[in-house]
């Protein structure tokens, strides 16, 4: 295949990706911005995006254009004349430019749907699910072409092997997330702590993902002093943190955080402790020392797998023992003093 867009004086290719949730799925697609532009230096790439995860989307320097999705909310007024006004406006700025490629990641039919819409001249896509995934085949009518994987892809790899089938390179390489790199001169909000700080990333939608509370109880008192944040999401994760600091005298409850500056808490984290959740999976992609705790999903489809400063522990139906969680804590805390 020829190298349109790279150093030959060829026009650039105009690549609009289609990943639009959730938190964790939208982060697990970024590495193939970098893809792109190492094979492709000059590519124009941009993006359509849930508009609650368009902060995160706009880290990536190498993203031209972030086209915002606001289904969630436009869904809950589809008779309101703004709404589809909105509606209106978010296809009429998907069509102004014409693309070489069109990529759909995820594989369903609403964001088969945006591809379908979009003026592209190859429209590629995922041919399967992974085992266990929301994949909805339907979305293959809009492609050109649909590319195959095993059903045991990691959730990484997926969107990366689609792309580079289509472009004509390997994937054989570590995933970059094309992240900012953390500055101990950045500037941080109020809620966070001068100092080094742990967060626990407790909260998952699915209560069979979750670790128990008495475990986080446990590993929170073997890390004191060190101080531990507590995020949540809704008024049941708040309950939950509010539980776990009152027998942590280390341990803080934030404020609710819009996803902004959850992205920073993860970023700024001397010592990320999660369950399979976004945000545990953020913290691994900053490359920050990072322990992620699988418990009631797969560890092959989504364990942090590019640095080693993270560590994967537990697997479905086997959550990992506070000894080994915590073994694992204290030397990725010991090699970062190294």
């Amino acid at each position: 295949m020829t190298s349109r867009g790279s150093s030959d004086g060829m026009q650039p290719l105009n690549i609009l990706l289609v990943r639009v949730s959730s938190l964790g799925d939208v982060l697990h697609n970024m590495p193939i911005v970098a893809d792109i532009v190492r094979h492709y230096p000059n590519a124009n790439i941009d993006w359509v995006v849930e508009e609650g995860y368009v902060s995160l989307v706009r880290m990536n320097a190498r993203v031209r254009t972030i086209i915002p999705f606001a289904l969630r909310r436009w869904r809950k007024s589809l008779g309101n004349p703004a709404t589809r006004a909105e509606i209106g406006a978010f296809f009429s700025k998907l069509r102004e430019q014409r693309y070489d490629y069109v990529f759909d990641t995820q594989g369903l039919l609403k964001t088969g749907i945006i591809m379908g819409a979009a003026k592209g001249r190859h429209k590629v896509g995922l041919g399967n699910g992974s085992e266990g995934s929301g994949y909805e085949g339907i979305s293959r009518i809009f492609h050109t072409r649909s590319v195959k994987l095993d059903p045991r892809t990691h959730a990484v790899a997926r969107g990366r092997l689609v792309v580079g089938a289509a472009l004509g390179y390997n994937v054989d390489y570590p995933a970059d997330f094309g992240l900012p790199d953390v500055s101990p001169n950045d500037p941080r909000p109020d809620w966070m702590p001068a100092g080094p700080y742990c967060v626990f990333f407790h909260g998952t939608a699915r209560d069979a993902k979750k670790w128990a509370p008495a475990n986080w109880i446990e590993l929170g008192a073997a890390l004191a002093p060190m101080p531990i944040l507590l995020p949540w999401g809704s008024p049941k994760e708040k309950a939950e943190a509010e539980a776990l600091a009152a027998s942590l005298p280390n341990a803080r409850v934030l404020p609710q955080l819009p996803m902004a500056d959850a992205v920073l808490l993860a970023r700024h984290a001397a010592l990320a402790i999660g369950v399979d959740t976004g945000l545990t999976h953020i913290a691994a992609a900053f490359v920050r020392p990072t322990v992620e705790i699988y418990a009631d999903s797969p560890r092959w489809k989504t364990e942090g797998n590019w640095s080693p400063k993270i560590i994967n522990l537990g697997d479905r139906g086997a959550p990992p023992p506070v000894a080994d969680v915590l073994a694992a804590a204290r030397a990725l805390l010991a090699a970062g003093r190294a």
